[in-house]
């Protein structure tokens, strides 16, 4: 998708400060209300389950359990979002994306596709919870941390956009929360708020 069919009113080669600025006011508005409609569908579509999810969390963490948080990209700033929640509340968690000598070993000398799993491997102990954030649900890394992760005995629970990609296919993710949208940006946006719902059901919002 080119800039300008984006954002067409910085592309019409006109010059009228007054009418760019009134549609950049109505581009603005389009968007916030196109989120809002969004995270309401996805808040109700998604409540059971998002329930059932911060239970089976609660649980994991009451019994010492950790959280491990993966993503590429925007995402990774994202699963690091999440796990800074959870340490903020007191609860064990570590984003893998954290670790560039462990990102950049495993990338380099292995291969990118498992630089999440080997990390999973690695630190994952049965009873923890394995959460991995995409917008395509593509991510071959993701898919490969899920499987090992549900391996070893950890809660699986994923986020993805569209109709969930390939993460939809897995048999090895106990919760899947999918944002029906073409739009990287409306899916982060809608995956953000999904998360924090789900933290706040899990601990109640305390810090």
């Amino acid at each position: 998708m080119s800039l300008d069919s984006l954002y067409p009113f910085l592309y019409s080669g006109g010059d009228d400060s007054a009418a760019v600025l009134e549609q950049v006011h109505q581009s603005t508005r389009a968007k916030v209300a196109e989120i809002a409609r969004l995270r309401e569908r996805v808040l109700e579509t998604e409540e059971r389950r998002l329930l059932e999810c911060a239970g089976a969390m609660a649980v994991r963490f009451a019994a010492g359990g950790r959280l491990l948080a993966f993503g590429n990209g925007g995402s990774s700033s994202d699963a690091q979002d999440l796990a800074s929640l959870f340490l903020s509340s007191g609860r064990g968690a570590l984003c893998l994306t954290n670790d560039i000598a462990a990102v950049t070993a495993l990338s380099n000398d292995v291969g990118f596709d498992v630089v999440f799993s080997r990390q999973v491997a690695a630190f994952g102990r049965v009873g923890d919870i394995a959460v991995g954030l995409s917008t395509s649900g593509d991510s071959l890394n993701l898919l490969r941390a899920f499987d090992e992760a549900a391996r070893r005995g950890l809660l699986t629970v994923g986020f993805a956009g569209g109709g969930g990609g390939r993460m939809a296919e897995l048999d090895t993710l106990d919760f899947l929360f999918t944002v029906p949208s073409p739009s990287v940006h409306r899916i982060q946006e809608a995956q953000t708020t999904l998360y924090h719902v789900l933290w706040e059901l899990t601990l109640g919002g305390r810090k």
